[in-house]
């Protein structure tokens, strides 16, 4: 999504009408899944649209592009052919009708600055090779000027030695005899040197004087990879942990897991933790089941909160994801690429930090219609640990939502 990204900056494509193309095509591959609810996708669309419109204050225009896309995809083409599309409540398809009123021309006008944008980076792109092009032509025209001069130089060389051998050798044919010879002064005979003279109005400079100037690879227009895929840094207060496993504390000792949900904002391209969410739920030893989810939903939306990924504990079991927990994380990271899975195991002093492999995992799960526990292939590993994830000192705010 970002490539942001990882890969927006290494080239295989260049011309400005492919990149949009490119992008667009990346934006468009949504799926539905008949075993998520239709009110779990168009809540997901009104965190499309508040994380585009975040993009878009943050300035990364391509994320934002490719959320407005995946929007329209998703409630224009996709949505309808849902299976219990009948049971969306007609509030919910109101206000995401309204929604697309305002992100259609959104989207629009932001592909015609994306294209003007990349236009504007292939020209200069093409300027930059145009002048190593011509450098590197001076450079081998200097480099045969030298050749040149080298070999005239040999052969002013050869020729000077023949002449002296030349030379020597008319001394020696017209010497005679000491005894016979009368004595007179012997000429003296100079070996003439041939010497070539170069007379040009222009200073030669060697070939290794010259220099190819270094090029501004940030000009080099960028390029979205196959996956598209390039993950921002996920923040999280350093207390996290520590907060969300004394709230689950009378869980934990019942042997029952808790589950919480990570949400905060975009700010200069990082992701920041800033809220612990914990909605009403059910619990068993090994599973967590969300209730009366539109608590979380109306706090999100009065604080203008986005959800970058969830939390929760294995009271008795090690940090991994069991079948149930990839397919909830799932439905996380197909909706943020950067979305993490934090299992805290307090037994085993354990918490993992896991993604779905981006370039298996995610579409595997995806396309896995099995429901409950179920058994997955291990290789290609489903899923991996984290790398993207910083922990930092900040605030936090816990915001419990269940029922005392």
């Amino acid at each position: 999504m970002n490539k942001t990204n990882q890969s927006w900056k290494q080239m295989s494509i260049t011309d400005p009408k492919e990149r949009i193309k490119t992008l667009t095509e990346q934006a468009s591959k949504v799926e539905i899944d008949p075993n998520i609810a239709p009110k779990r996708y168009y809540r997901t669309g009104v965190e499309m649209v508040r994380l585009a419109n975040m993009n878009m204050q943050d300035g990364s225009y391509e994320n934002a592009f490719t959320l407005y896309m995946k929007f329209m995809t998703l409630f224009v083409d996709k949505i309808r052919d849902h299976p219990q599309y009948d049971t969306v409540s007609v509030r919910d398809k109101a206000m995401n009708r309204d929604a697309l009123r305002l992100v259609i021309p959104k989207a629009e006008k932001l592909k015609k600055q994306l294209l003007d944008r990349y236009q504007a980076e292939y020209d200069k792109y093409l300027e930059e090779m145009k002048e190593r092009e011509r450098i590197e032509k001076e450079r081998l025209r200097q480099e045969e000027i030298e050749r040149q001069k080298e070999e005239e130089n040999r052969r002013n060389k050869m020729a000077a030695l023949a002449a002296v051998r030349a030379a020597k050798a008319a001394i020696t044919s017209n010497v005679e005899t000491v005894e016979t010879l009368e004595t007179k002064p012997l000429p003296s005979i100079a070996p003439k040197t041939v010497i070539s003279v170069m007379n040009d109005d222009k200073p030669f400079k060697s070939s290794k004087d010259i220099k190819t100037p270094a090029v501004d690879r940030s000009t080099k227009p960028s390029l979205l990879t196959s996956d598209g895929l390039c993950l921002r840094d996920v923040l999280l207060p350093t207390k996290l942990m520590h907060s969300f496993l004394a709230l689950a504390f009378s869980n934990t000792t019942s042997n029952k897991e808790t589950c919480g949900i990570l949400a905060g904002r975009l700010e200069r391209n990082k992701l920041i933790v800033t809220h612990l969410l914990i909605p009403e739920q059910t619990a068993t030893s090994d599973s967590c089941t969300t209730r009366n989810e539109e608590d979380i939903f109306d706090y999100q939306d009065q604080h203008n909160l986005i959800t970058l990924g969830w939390i929760h504990t294995h009271p008795t079991q090690t940090a991994f994801l069991s079948s149930v927990d990839l397919h909830t994380h799932c439905a996380y990271q197909l909706m943020m690429a950067e979305a993490i899975a934090i299992v805290c195991a307090p037994k085993y002093d354990e918490t993992g930090f896991f993604i779905l492999t981006p370039d298996y995992g995610l579409d595997f799960i995806a396309n896995c219609r099995e429901t409950g526990f179920h058994p997955h292939p291990t290789e290609p590993p489903l899923y991996t640990k984290a790398k993207h994830y910083k922990l930092d000192v900040m605030a936090l705010q816990v915001v419990d939502l269940r029922k005392k």
